[in-house]
């Protein structure tokens, strides 16, 4: 009886110690695939934040070249003005010119 007595009791060892090593590669297993799935979230969470830089990226230049034509429209006008207001005073002056001759001849004729 004692022989298969120990037989038994090696077999129970065998058994308990092969259930911890099946245990520890089960963690391990668990861990590495958590880990796995916290850098494949890491990934996707950066690839997200990049994509959304990218949209304000794209949408500050579309910004900037709206403002760049409204510049570029308002100097038009603005040149437009000044050129106008050049010929009206050219035109002005042309005129007090005109009235300040009239007024010279008026006087000689007097």
């Amino acid at each position: 009886m004692s022989r298969p007595m120990l037989l038994v009791f090696l077999l129970l060892i065998l058994i308990i110690t092969s259930q911890f090593e099946w245990r520890q590669q089960l963690v391990s297993d668990v861990e590495s695939n958590q880990s796995l799935s916290q850098t494949q979230k890491h990934n996707r969470i950066s690839k997200r934040e990049e994509a959304v830089k990218e949209k304000i990226i794209l949408s500050q230049e579309k910004s900037i070249q709206r403002l760049n034509e409204l510049v570029r429209n308002l100097r038009e006008q603005l040149s437009e003005c000044r050129s106008n207001n050049g010929s009206a005073n050219s035109s002005l002056s042309n005129l007090t010119e005109s009235i300040i001759e009239l007024e010279r001849q008026q006087f000689l004729e007097d």
